[in-house]
């Protein structure tokens, strides 16, 4: 059982203006860079957790990978977390990654050294670039049961501080670890 991550990609994007996850970056969708850093970092399956009605044609790992699936949220309105529980129900592996999908400046140098030293010492592990937390954040497959049993109004970074003993944050120099796109401004 190898890792797996979990890409929330069910939200409105109403603050770009929607087709967020299908803007160009680079000269490919935006969603594509993500799973790409992921796959190019070790990660060997990938579950995209999308809202209903969702169709993203042009992401071509999306589309014709083997390596990433698609589920639904059937009610992406309860929140990121819920996706993660949803992608949680669709795939095992350890650990578990957790990268947005609004996340397209990952380095996939830095989703490896996130992965070794997730399973080197079996514990949360999370990218730092100067001093602050970021993405992705691998989680045990211990605590898988405690996320998919978690309630509203809870969040992953909840589940994650009840957990704090258990964190270890990794010094990474890629500043994409913080960067998620909100706005169009945030493509360029």
């Amino acid at each position: 059982m190898g890792a797996i991550a979990i890409v929330p990609a069910a939200g409105r994007a109403e603050r770009f203006g929607g087709g967020k996850l299908i803007a160009d970056i680079g000269g490919e969708p935006l969603l594509n860079r993500t799973l790409r850093s992921l796959l190019d970092g070790g990660v060997g399956h990938i579950v995209v957790v999308l809202a209903p009605g969702a169709t993203f044609v042009t992401v071509d790992l999306l589309m014709n990978d083997p390596r990433v699936v698609r589920v639904i949220n059937p009610k992406p309105a309860r929140g990121m977390l819920s996706s993660i529980q949803i992608g949680l129900a669709a795939a095992d592996g350890d650990p578990i990654l957790v990268l947005p999908g609004d996340m397209p400046f990952v380095s996939s140098a830095t989703v490896a050294a996130v992965l070794a030293a997730a399973v080197e010492s079996g514990s949360i592990v999370s990218p730092s670039f100067q001093g602050r937390h970021g993405h992705p954040v691998a989680l045990p497959a211990r605590m898988r049961e405690d996320i998919v049993q978690a309630e509203s109004p809870s969040t992953l970074a909840l589940l994650i501080a009840s957990h704090a003993g258990e964190r270890r944050a990794i010094d990474v120099d890629d500043p994409g670890v913080l960067r998620d796109v909100d706005t169009g401004q945030d493509v360029t």
